[in-house]
């Protein structure tokens, strides 16, 4: 469990709504993080996969 948000049973119930979007922020830019390593680890495997190939046809 993440709790860079603070501590849920601390706040009122206009402050619990801030701190779900602030959670929903945070979850979203871990997403658009992972999302950018998985397309560069995609990238680099689709590269030795094509190499390996041209190798096996040289």
């Amino acid at each position: 469990m993440f709790f860079f948000w603070g501590d849920p049973y601390c706040y009122s119930k206009s402050s619990r709504k801030e701190m779900r979007q602030r959670k929903l922020e945070f979850l979203k830019s871990m997403r658009d993080n992972l999302e950018a390593r998985l397309s560069g680890l995609n990238a680099s495997i689709e590269t030795i996969e094509r190499q390996l190939r041209d190798e096996n046809n040289a």
